[in-house]
């Protein structure tokens, strides 16, 4: 048992007969808990719309009228599903009066134990590095477009108006070296309430521009059942990638799983805490599916089979260029946010091991007190102060040296979806629920934890048969 956690205890104990405990702390000897449905509900929106919306587009073309609505109904239900599986194993043995778990592998120890926690570990945080490194990249290119958007302005659609990425990669990492200092999820919420704000905004722009496009007089564009077309518009092998592509982002913008355990430790604990978690899935999933369908959907409908990787940044459109503009710092502020939630948990696991490891170090537990102008006290850690700088740098370094690395997290949020997402809840919801061995709640469970993972493995043979010989 953690120090810290043996003293928060012992606290606790001495505290009962005086009644006061219940004021400040909660049933585990933790500081109390002061998540709400909102706050929640803000951490799953700004983890699952991303910038990414704004490639649906492109992933629609993909796919088709047919397979890329239902490829993304299907992510949207799944995810749901899944994810209330996930709530009620936020304690264990029960889901109401069990004891907490704090992170997902905490969930999978409980639940499942073995070998398997390691694997989910890896998973998890092999997918919350990657992301960290592609929303650096994302953001950059954000901020270049804005630059881009007034060269093209002032000197032409033609005009060549390259402009280096790297300095903005610089800027957008000393702003997380300073905001990873936010000591934990629990401190978090304006930032993910101000992200989610910001999500919302350049989604409704990128939609509303795509309407006006594709209402537009004398607008024209190729569009077909099953997407690109072979032959036409891409190779056999090209629409095969693409479509692993395109599934790939899809999944990877559900993939809110790594983060929500971390997300339900944040909420009080009246209501319980499965309780308020899905219906703050519900919301956040239902509110991030409609958004996934219309900007999907219409903006196929404005662009074609041509629609750009992502139609802000891509410069689908150029004016009015000051909404544009306004729509790129508007990705940026948000995956300033969503940078810092899905890093949360990631610097949390490395910080409580090593509290683990070397209880008695001064350099990694102890705090000290500062005064911060118009913030008040902040307890600076210096563990927390080298670790966090350090990994803010090594992710920016990695984005500088391969820019391309977001045409590879597609497939990280393919791979990481099923084991993440399907895989552990059910499989912990069975082993919590002690369902029984071929009874037809286990078996219909079954069924869909494989046919999640053949669908992943082989829709794109599916969306298109021809290219698959």
């Amino acid at each position: 048992m953690a120090p810290e956690f043996q003293k928060n205890a012992m606290y606790v104990s001495n505290e009962l007969e005086n009644g006061d405990v219940q004021k400040n702390f909660d049933d585990d000897g933790r500081e109390k808990r002061t998540g709400t449905l909102l706050t929640a509900s803000a951490h799953i929106i700004t983890a699952v719309i991303g910038s990414g919306v704004l490639s649906l587009a492109w992933a629609i073309a993909q796919l088709g009228w047919v397979a890329g609505p239902a490829v993304l109904f299907a992510f949207s239900f799944i995810t749901y599903f899944t994810s209330t599986l996930l709530a009620d194993c936020y304690r264990s043995p029960g889901p109401i009066s069990g004891k907490r778990n704090y992170t997902y592998m905490d969930v999978v120890r409980s639940h499942l134990g073995g070998v398997k926690v390691t694997l989910c570990g890896i998973a998890q945080y092999a997918n919350l590095v990657g992301v960290t490194i592609g929303y650096t990249i994302t953001a950059s290119i954000s901020m270049v477009a804005v630059k881009r958007s007034n060269c093209f302005h002032k000197n032409g659609h033609e005009a060549s108006c390259s402009i280096e990425s790297y300095p903005y990669m610089i800027i957008f990492a000393v702003i997380q070296i300073v905001l990873s200092q936010i000591p934990n999820f629990h401190k978090l919420s304006w930032l993910s309430i101000l992200a989610a704000v910001m999500s919302f905004t350049y989604a409704s722009i990128g939609l509303g521009l795509s309407i006006a496009k594709a209402s537009g007089v004398g607008h024209h564009v190729k569009t077909a059942l099953t997407g690109v077309v072979v032959g036409v518009d891409v190779s056999g092998t090209e629409k095969v990638w693409r479509s692993f592509q395109a599934i790939g982002d899809i999944a990877f913008a559900y993939a809110y799983s790594t983060v929500l355990i971390e997300i339900q430790d944040t909420l009080k604990s009246s209501p319980s805490e499965s309780k308020v978690m899905k219906r703050a899935s519900l919301a956040g999933v239902s509110t991030t599916t409609l958004f996934y369908v219309l900007c999907g959907t219409i903006g196929y409908a404005a662009f074609g089979n041509n629609a750009p990787g992502n139609f802000l940044t891509g410069f689908g459109f150029y004016e009015p260029f000051w909404l544009i503009d306004f729509a790129n710092v508007c990705i940026a502020v948000h995956l300033v946010g969503a940078y810092q939630v899905f890093c949360q948990p990631l610097y949390g696991f490395v910080e409580g091991r090593c509290s683990e490891r070397w209880p008695d170090s001064k350099f990694i537990t102890s705090e000290y007190a500062m005064q911060v102008p118009w913030c008040g006290t902040y307890n600076l850690n210096l563990f927390r102060l080298v670790w966090r700088t350090t990994y803010v740098i090594v992710t920016a370094v990695i984005a500088m040296i391969f820019p391309f690395f977001n045409d590879f997290l597609g497939l990280i949020g393919a791979a990481s979806f099923y084991p993440l997402t399907v895989y552990f809840p059910i499989e912990m919801y069975i082993a919590q629920r002690k369902i029984p061995k071929y009874s037809f709640t286990w078996v219909w469970l079954k069924i869909l934890s494989w046919t999640c993972l053949i669908s992943i493995t082989c829709c794109s043979c599916w969306i298109d048969p021809g290219t698959c010989h």
